[in-house]
């Protein structure tokens, strides 16, 4: 299969992917379930809900301003990309960021945790140099910012995903981490095809 037809496949696939996981596993007030310094939780309320502390609470203040860098990254590129392969990556980066994002503010809720609304410093530097450039310039600048991140991303759910404390932080890292590793894949070949070094 040559690597244009890889990344369209793996497109259908992610769509496919989505689409079964929203039919088998979102029940109607369970929003679908994305890597801060650790912030304090809030006291548990009055029907007993359990307190996230350590690594836990840790995952769940990087992953917030971490999935929010992905969505407004994503918003950058489909506006300065100049291939349609990065403007529709861009996008599948806004929905499935999206969504995993109000997954994690609903978990957030049920935990009584109070999490980062803003980017990081980092993050916010990396959206200034990206903003100013273009072309294929961008494309390739912003494929190589999405393996570093998408690396980041899978090694830090798959930790958690084993080793949260939590069950339910334990649950929403589990539930997300195959929408991640897809997203690591078609950037990886998006790389190739495009001529991209990337660190892996």
């Amino acid at each position: 299969m040559n690597l244009p037809m890889k990344i369209s496949f793996l497109f259908s696939a992610l769509g496919l992917f989505i689409t079964l996981g929203a039919i088998a596993a979102n029940p109607p007030d369970s929003p679908d379930a994305t890597p801060a310094s650790q912030k304090s939780a809030q006291p548990p309320s009055d029907k007993g809900d359990q307190v996230v502390t350590g690594g836990d609470l840790a995952f769940m203040n990087d992953a917030a301003p971490g999935g929010l860098a992905e969505v407004e990254l994503g918003r950058l590129a489909v506006k300065q990309g100049s291939t349609s392969a990065v403007k529709k990556f861009a996008q599948r980066m806004i929905v499935d960021h999206s969504k995993a994002g109000e997954a994690l503010k609903e978990l957030a809720r049920q935990k009584r945790v109070n999490l980062p609304a803003t980017l990081l410093p980092e993050s916010e530097q990396t959206m200034e140099k990206l903003s100013k450039t273009s072309g294929a310039d961008f494309d390739q600048a912003y494929v190589k910012v999405m393996v570093t991140m998408h690396e980041k991303d899978v090694a830090a759910f798959s930790a958690v995903a084993q080793n949260a404390t939590d069950a339910d932080v334990k649950a929403f890292a589990a539930k997300t981490l195959p929408t991640l590793k897809m997203h690591l894949e078609m950037i990886h070949a998006m790389a190739e095809q495009m001529g991209v070094k990337v660190k892996s």
